[in-house]
């Protein structure tokens, strides 16, 4: 039996008993926000190669509806309920998220950067090889979000919860990770390269597959019990000390 958490990992186009596939399908079009309130209604509706740009769509809801090659660059959706949304090839710099509901949306090869998600709920989300370049995610709710191959570099996470996540090709160089939970996760081609992990807790967690250059794990060796690091990630953290490691 397929519960809300599994939908995330079925593709924009896959639905269930619990959820009715979309209506209707509007194609290239340039829309405003009195055209989606008039599209709105019981089953949700299929966008492709629509321009949303600048438009205002806070408050409205969108549970279901499929975003395909659609342009919201600055488009405001604060507040929105995008609960099983689907975006896909979609661009949207700068694009507000706030507050919105995005429980079970999924987000593949998508570009929105800069775009603020602060105080979103993104349970079981996930962002599949997308540009989150310079996001904010502050407040966030982030149980059990996923991302994959996706770029995180210079966005805001403070406290996000990473907690025994396996986290593939995420490149959080210079990211703000502040009190970030990141124990007995797992790092698989990842960048944590000069990003601020003050208070940010890695017991247990598996860094071999992370670029740890620009970190200052040392001096604050408490919050790394238990981790696991390379032999080459082990001689980059003890250069820190000046000492130098040499094999017999």
């Amino acid at each position: 039996m397929l519960t809300r958490g599994h939908l995330d990992r079925l593709g924009p186009g896959s639905y269930t008993h619990c959820m009715r596939p979309p209506a209707i399908t509007i194609e290239d079009r340039t829309l405003a926000r009195a055209d989606i309130v008039a599209l709105q209604g019981d089953d949700p509706v299929r966008l492709v190669g629509c321009a949303l740009d600048e438009t205002k769509l806070s408050d409205l809801d969108f549970t279901g509806w499929v975003f395909e090659r659609c342009s919201l660059a600055r488009a405001d959706l604060g507040n929105a309920v995008l609960e099983f949304s689907r975006w896909l090839n979609c661009r949207g710099a700068f694009a507000l998220f706030r507050g919105a509901n995005l429980e079970d949306a999924v987000f593949r090869s998508s570009d929105f950067n800069n775009a603020s998600f602060r105080a979103a709920t993104l349970s079981s989300a996930a962002f599949e090889d997308c540009k989150l370049t310079g996001c904010d995610l502050t407040d966030a709710k982030s149980m059990d979000v996923r991302f994959t191959n996706t770029l995180l570099v210079s966005a805001k996470l403070p406290e996000f919860n990473f907690r025994k996540d396996k986290l593939v090709g995420v490149d959080l160089s210079s990211a703000e990770l502040v009190k970030c939970d990141f124990r007995e996760a797992t790092f698989e081609n990842c960048s944590l390269r000069e990003a601020n992990i003050d208070q940010a807790r890695f017991q247990d967690a598996d860094l071999r597959g992370a670029d740890l250059g620009g970190l200052s794990i040392l001096a604050q060796a408490g919050r790394f019990k238990g981790a696991v690091v390379s032999a080459a990630q082990a001689e980059l953290i003890l250069s820190q000390t000046g000492l130098k490691v040499r094999a017999r």
